[in-house]
């Protein structure tokens, strides 16, 4: 049974009796409304949620957009999927569905959102991968689509967002450092334009600068977000001619492959150079145990979810209480690598 036509031409009953019938409208007689739901059952009718969707003026869909590609790991996918566990058990008390807009790292992502909007096929839209100057946060604002940012931008349409606290990040890992005796810290930040990289390393010269040391450009170190990318920076720092005494990661995927390139090079992490990383799955086997931060994804997500509802009209009352701006604490996590 493909259409609720079939289904009319089949009871031989009007589509409007039919339609209000399915839709449980009072109008409708009982013994009418039972032959049409027996028949919709018996016949396995479908309705058409594209018409649905029309009349409603909503899909129930949320769409969650986020950058793919061959130097993209397995461990950002696990990153996104306990983000979106909590992310669907907000939607899921409302009948939404999230589905992810995968872009890949070759396309234009402002032109891939760009034909995403154009098909109208999500009432709401979550970015993640905000850059620097980010032209999707205007495009979504201009044609009055609800969204929210896992992440900042020098971009502000007044967008609610929620961003992972970097400066505090940046702020208890240099002066940590300093504090310590260290003089000369590296850090290994994302290869493309991120703002996280942005904002981190600002905080970092600002916080450095008070215990009198310099964030120095050769020791500032740009790597894909895996375990390759981690490993070359680990081998470029045994080779460096004044290597530093730590290094700070700001990839979860990256932090493996640089405990392995050190290691190649005969340099031992937590001894011959402190590194602090942030929490992945497979951080929790390296050895020495990593110094790193930690946040519980699916609570994250559980916030991302509430944030987007507080903006739309139709959820709003329901999350008066949900943050518009927020930054989302790490954890710092003791171990011995720094």
């Amino acid at each position: 049974m493909k259409g609720i036509r079939q289904l009319a031409e089949h009871l031989d009953i009007s589509i409007g009796t039919v339609s209000r019938a399915l839709n449980g409208k009072k109008d409708v007689n009982e013994d009418t409304r039972r032959r049409v739901l027996e028949a919709a059952e018996r016949l396995g009718y479908v309705a058409n949620q594209s018409g649905r969707a029309l009349r409603k003026g909503s899909t129930g869909v949320i769409g969650f957009m986020m950058q793919t590609g061959h130097e993209i790991t397995g461990q950002g996918d696990t990153f996104f999927m306990s983000v979106f566990d909590g992310v669907q058990t907000v939607f899921a008390r409302h009948g939404l569905d999230l589905v992810a807009l995968l872009c890949s790292s070759e396309e234009d992502p402002d032109a891939y959102l760009e034909r995403v909007v154009a098909r109208g096929f999500a009432d709401g839209i979550m970015l993640s991968a905000t850059r620097r100057v980010d032209h999707r946060f205007t495009l979504l604002d201009r044609r009055k689509i609800p969204f929210v940012s896992l992440g900042r931008s020098l971009t502000d349409v007044g967008q609610p967002f929620i961003d992972l606290d970097f400066e505090g990040m940046a702020t208890r890992v240099m002066t940590r450092l300093a504090t310590r005796g260290h003089r000369r810290i590296a850090v290994l930040r994302p290869h493309d334009d991120l703002n996280l990289g942005h904002v981190f390393l600002e905080r970092c010269r600002a916080v450095l600068a008070e215990h009198g040391l310099v964030l120095e450009d050769d020791l500032i170190f740009n790597a894909a977000p895996n375990e390759a990318g981690g490993y070359r920076i680990g081998q470029d720092l045994a080779r460096h001619s004044n290597r530093p005494s730590a290094i700070v990661v700001l990839n979860d995927g990256s932090v493996t492959g640089l405990f392995h390139g050190l290691e190649a090079a005969g340099l031992t992490p937590g001894k011959d150079i402190a590194v602090i990383g942030l929490h992945s799955p497979q951080a929790r086997y390296l050895s020495p145990r990593l110094t790193c931060f930690d946040l519980s994804l699916r609570d994250l997500g559980i916030a991302l979810a509430e944030t987007l509802l507080a903006s739309m009209p139709a959820y709003a009352a329901l999350y008066p209480n949900a943050a518009h701006r927020q930054l989302w604490p790490m954890t710092l996590i003791d171990g011995d690598s720094g």
